[in-house]
């Protein structure tokens, strides 16, 4: 949503002028404002941050911060599938366009912008290389739900050789990664040297080193993958890291309240994913988590919003404001059916 406002605002919902800051955050504390104070901030009309109350015209409620970090997260997650989808386009023509020469030497040259990685001792090989090479910074995003301990115990020595001199480490997970108990011990082994935080959702398998090459998978099962040194592009991706980092939440910190009794933070983000018509496999690959799961969780969230059938449970969805399209404050205190005693808050 960055780059989207007025010629006056030129900004996104990600980063306000300090006008739009101070009146969003009295809105948030106070539930409304006059619509007047919003004349010389019109930004938080066209962002969505503010809009009229349908009780009473002269006045402005704010958008929920959750919703609007919801709808953050769902843009720039399109930017990455979008750039991901671009960059095998381009992998695709380019290997096409080398068919029609003399066939070349396999071993790339010291300083090719995009190298493909093919088998997984290839893949080693070129990562301890950077790791060798990297004297400042290390960025990581891990999808998937819990990190497998052999998975954490064959990175080992690779992080503590980069503490060693120094380098600081920002690693980015699902929550669903909270849970498991060797990123724990991992993270405190580690100390300082690095900071973890969590999302809903993150984009696939990423590692930058010094802001100048990085890493992704170029195909399902990750036996190849694409070594990234074009600035533009290791510069995009630097963006989308540091765009997801000040959305995540620490993994110290608790996540917030979803504002409905009985409704768990991950169960609305499965109700946010089946509004959108995923089905229950993809979500259950989005938020790193099985399938039995999931499914575990829908049933736990009919049962909770009295809903019958999945077609009962999308409108339920929706009337309270689990599917991102509205807030607590836009449906009062409605009273959950069969169960008088939960409300949305």
């Amino acid at each position: 949503m960055a780059g989207h406002g007025t010629d006056e605002h030129p900004h996104g919902a990600d980063r306000l002028c300090d006008a739009g800051d101070r009146l969003y955050s009295r809105a948030v504390r106070r539930g409304r404002v006059p619509r007047a104070d919003a004349d010389a901030v019109q930004c938080l009309l066209e962002l969505a941050l503010l809009h009229p109350d349908p009780d009473d015209m002269d006045w402005l409620v704010p958008t929920a911060p959750q919703e609007v970090m919801t709808r953050l997260l769902r843009g720039v997650y399109d930017e990455v599938s979008a750039s991901q989808r671009r960059v095998g386009s381009a992998v695709a023509a380019f290997e096409w366009y080398a068919g029609l020469g003399p066939r070349l030497p396999a071993a790339a040259p010291e300083g090719t912008a995009i190298r493909v990685l093919d088998g997984l001792s290839r893949i080693q090989a070129a990562m301890d290389e950077a790791t060798e090479a990297c004297t400042t910074e290390v960025l990581t995003v891990q999808p998937g739900g819990i990190r497998p301990e052999h998975e954490l115990t064959e990175g080992l020595h690779r992080a503590l050789a980069l503490r060693g001199r120094g380098v600081r480490m920002r690693d980015l997970y699902t929550h669903v990664a909270r849970h498991g108990q060797g990123l724990l011990n991992y993270l405190e082994l580690m100390g300082g040297a690095v900071q973890a935080r969590t999302l809903d959702e993150v984009i696939d398998r990423l590692i930058l080193f010094d802001r100048t090459v990085a890493f992704i998978p170029a195909n399902a099962d990750r036996t190849l993958a694409l070594e990234l040194r074009h600035p533009a592009l290791v510069e995009y991706l630097v963006t989308v890291f540091e765009r997801l980092w000040r959305l995540a939440i620490p993994l110290t910190a608790p996540l917030p309240d979803t504002g409905i009794d009985g409704i768990s933070h991950r169960e609305r983000s499965i109700a946010a994913l089946l509004a959108e018509g995923y089905q229950d496999a993809v979500i259950a690959e989005r938020l790193g988590i099985s399938v039995r799961t999931c499914r575990a969780h829908i049933a736990r969230l009919s049962e909770t919003l009295g809903a019958a059938s999945r077609t009962q449970l999308g409108v339920r969805i929706a009337q309270v404001g689990l599917d991102g399209a509205s807030h607590p404050a836009d449906v009062g205190s409605l009273t959950l059916p069969e169960q008088g005693s939960r409300t949305v808050r």
